[in-house]
């Protein structure tokens, strides 16, 4: 099971997996999106779900389980990438970083990941399942200026999954997380200007951006390999050495 898997990285991870003959459920809320997925990804099963509601994770799980039992891979892809300083200088002076925004990048960058991981972890141990879950963070999360709420959140992220890791190993289950540095997807595109991501490009060793295949690839390897557990697996081309 993967969230966000319409487009971008989950787009990617989507189709590697199909490739290796699994089994994939994909949950997102973009409804046209998923049928364009259904279409194009024979056999893949779409569920629309926000995963920022937690009724609706609820739901969705809940309905997943009943028909095709426990999830043994999680995937936790879904988020927003954005961009805002704690304070600016604007038009109308110095304004602060707004709350509603906060919220919304909290909402779906980490209180989803809680959610839908409490919910699908249940399952598993009630019916001993074994497996592994992802959580997709960020280098940011060691702090990039300019990203507060974002950052926040991929910290968090961090902290589930070590603190999950030890909750869950004893019962077969391992948390890992996979960390991007910057990515060659449309949201980098949307949340970051021209000139900031060359500025990026200049600091990475190796002078680019990630692919959605690099990365993708990143999380195929910490899914088959069972001794990797409870920590983060930095992809990021020596941006942070």
């Amino acid at each position: 099971m993967l969230t966000g898997g319409v487009r971008g990285l989950g787009r990617r991870i989507v189709e590697k997996l199909v490739a290796k003959g699994a089994r994939v459920t994909v949950l997102d809320l973009d409804a046209v999106g998923l049928e364009d997925l259904r279409r194009q990804a024979a056999g893949v099963n779409c569920l629309q779900c926000d995963v920022s509601d937690y009724e609706q994770v609820v739901a969705a799980i809940t309905q997943f389980h009943e028909q095709h039992g426990a999830v043994d891979v999680l995937i936790n892809n879904a988020g927003i990438l954005y961009s805002a300083p704690l304070v600016r200088v604007g038009p109308s002076g110095v304004e602060r970083h707004g709350v509603a925004d906060w919220h919304r990048v909290l909402a779906a960058d980490l209180n989803s990941v809680f959610y839908v991981t409490s919910c699908v972890v249940e399952k598993m141990i009630t019916t001993r399942t074994r497996g592994v879950v992802v959580n997709i963070s960020s280098v940011s999360a060691s702090g990039n200026a300019g990203q507060s709420a974002y950052s926040a959140a991929k910290a968090g992220v961090n902290a589930l999954t070590a603190t999950w890791a030890k909750e869950l190993s004893l019962m077969g289950i391992r948390v890992v997380a996979v960390a991007p540095g910057f990515t060659e997807t449309e949201s980098t595109r949307l949340a970051l200007s021209e000139s900031v991501l060359k500025e990026i490009i200049k600091r990475v060793p190796l002078r680019r951006l990630g692919t959605p295949d690099e990365i993708a690839d990143g999380v195929l390897h910490v899914i088959e390999n069972d001794f990797f557990n409870g920590k983060v697996f930095e992809l990021d081309g020596g941006l942070v050495i």
